[in-house]
């Protein structure tokens, strides 16, 4: 099967308008790629005809339409990934205990397998002696794939490799033996975190807030200018007064911080 194109265009379109993902050009190869299993599970000859079904108007397809963009999204992640990011936060949750603060709220807005939150998770109670309070996380992700893979919560030998031994036997209970061990997190971290399905392209979101950090890494690349700015005045409005915004490192904000100063590289503080 090949992939003209006008359809490739015309998904193209599709992706950014229902995700804000912008596709660069000459990615026909990746996209052909990586819809190939769909075609086939479906029974369709041509992209054409899978691209017609999507944009139909039934429940099939928008059910569909969620296994698409499982199939689009990228979802690249590793435990402690950018780990000067959990070294500020390790400040960051020092100083709330220091304040006598009782309640903190963190989002990790693009959990992908759920690395990330747990590692978010682990800083913050290895830095919270002395917490009485509530710390919850709330992790998002808009594909429903991965969001089931980060709530099981298990993981290789080879994907735990960023984990200290201690913070492995402290969070992690080990299950079989050589090529067969895997870890599962324990429910002192999964306690913390709710997984829930979210698009970033689409504010305003249904949260409340305020949130005393926010996570946002690696994700912004995918978005046009757009995209990012609506987000970004997004992150505002839920981030309390003297909250924290995370990026990635690559992930250029210039331009677009409204409120927020830098306080380091690719890490934002919220006025007030």
């Amino acid at each position: 099967m090949d992939l003209d194109k006008r359809t490739f265009e015309a998904f193209r379109k599709l992706i950014y308008d229902k995700s804000g993902i912008s596709l660069g050009d000459g990615k026909e190869s990746l996209v052909s790629a990586r819809l190939a299993k769909r075609l086939r599970a479906l029974g369709y000859d041509t992209y054409k005809q899978y691209l017609d079904f999507l944009t139909g108007d039934s429940e099939e397809a928008e059910s569909e339409f969620v296994e698409f963009l499982n199939v689009i999204s990228t979802n690249l992640t590793y435990f402690f990934r950018e780990n000067d990011h959990f070294a500020f936060m390790e400040e960051i949750v020092r100083q709330i205990v220091d304040e006598g603060r009782n309640k903190v709220r963190i989002w990790c807005a693009a959990s992908s397998s759920g690395e990330e939150p747990y590692t978010i998770a682990m800083t913050f109670l290895e830095n919270a002696q002395g917490f009485r309070g509530d710390c919850k996380i709330l992790a998002t992700d808009i594909s429903t794939k991965i969001l089931r893979m980060a709530k099981e919560g298990r993981y290789s030998e080879a994907k735990m490799q960023g984990v200290a031994p201690l913070l492995r036997s402290k969070y992690f209970t080990a299950v079989g033996r050589g090529a067969e061990k895997e870890y599962t997190v324990t429910d002192t971290l999964s306690s913390m975190i709710t997984f829930s399905r979210l698009n970033l392209s689409k504010p305003p979101f249904p949260m409340k807030g305020p949130f005393d950090i926010i996570f946002c890494r690696n994700v912004m690349i995918y978005f046009d200018n757009i995209v990012r700015k609506r987000l970004m005045d997004e992150f505002s409005r839920l981030l309390r007064p003297g909250g924290y915004l995370m990026v990635g490192h690559a992930e250029s904000m210039a331009g677009m911080l409204s409120d927020m100063a830098t306080v380091r590289p690719s890490v934002y503080q919220k006025g007030g």
